[in-house]
């Protein structure tokens, strides 16, 4: 029997989260096709639906996953109770940013959020790292620097909201319950992978090299001898 942890799959993420709804909602939200309120459904069925696959095929889910499933919950009451498009560049905005509160309370009360992505003992030896470190004295200074790149990862999801604020503001003008909130919906959905999911990824793989630089700087320790093998 195999123990080998089941893997992210980016490019079936990309085509449940952002292509096929997007497609759904500018194409066949029209009343010829699906019509609005069908045609939102449908569209919000499939990150939905791809969000439990994943759980049952990973066994577990993930603070991303979550926010994720309560954003498309409550993009689906925004537009099917036709509430102000105002509500909608809040709800965007809201999302990443209670991130990055949770990202900042974890460095507050010690357990830096970060740690928990990078240091993830199925990826890298953590007790190898940490014991070089107690050895050479040089906890308290690693702990410093990883609260610092804690921080950064809380700046991170601060651009996305932001971010994902102004591009509801600008893309989402039509009244909730038309057909043409749904186009203009799917338009925005498409639209933040390249505006701000990529550059956010980008981030990320910069703080990926940050800290895999200071464990070097600290412990001589190169990430690739410190990399479980799988």
């Amino acid at each position: 029997m195999s123990s080998e942890k089941p893997q992210n799959k980016p490019l079936l993420e990309i085509i449940f989260n952002v292509a096929l709804p997007s497609w759904l909602l500018m194409k066949f939200s029209g009343p010829e096709y699906l019509g609005v309120v069908l045609g939102l459904i449908v569209a919000l069925s499939f990150p939905i639906g791809y969000a439990i696959y994943d759980y049952v095929r990973t066994k577990k889910a993930n603070l991303i996953s979550v926010f994720g499933f309560f954003s498309v919950f409550l993009t689906g009451g925004i537009a099917l109770f036709e509430l102000s498009v105002e509500w909608l560049a809040i709800k965007e905005a809201s999302i990443p940013g209670l991130i990055a509160v949770f990202v900042v309370f974890s460095g507050i009360y010690g357990k830096p959020l970060i740690a928990k992505i990078l240091l993830n003992e199925s990826i890298i030896n953590v007790d190898k790292v940490y014991n070089k470190l107690n050895d050479l004295g040089k906890m308290n200074e690693f702990v410093i620097r990883i609260a610092f790149a804690n921080k950064l990862l809380a700046l991170t999801f601060v651009f996305s909201s932001i971010m994902n604020y102004l591009l509801a503001k600008w893309l989402v003008k039509s009244p909730a319950g038309t057909v043409m909130f749904n186009e203009e919906l799917g338009h925005m959905t498409l639209m933040s992978y390249p505006v701000i999911a990529i550059p956010s990824m980008l981030m990320l793989a910069g703080l990926l090299i940050y800290v895999t630089k200071v464990i070097k700087e600290l412990t001589g320790y190169k990430f690739t001898e410190l990399m479980i093998q799988q």
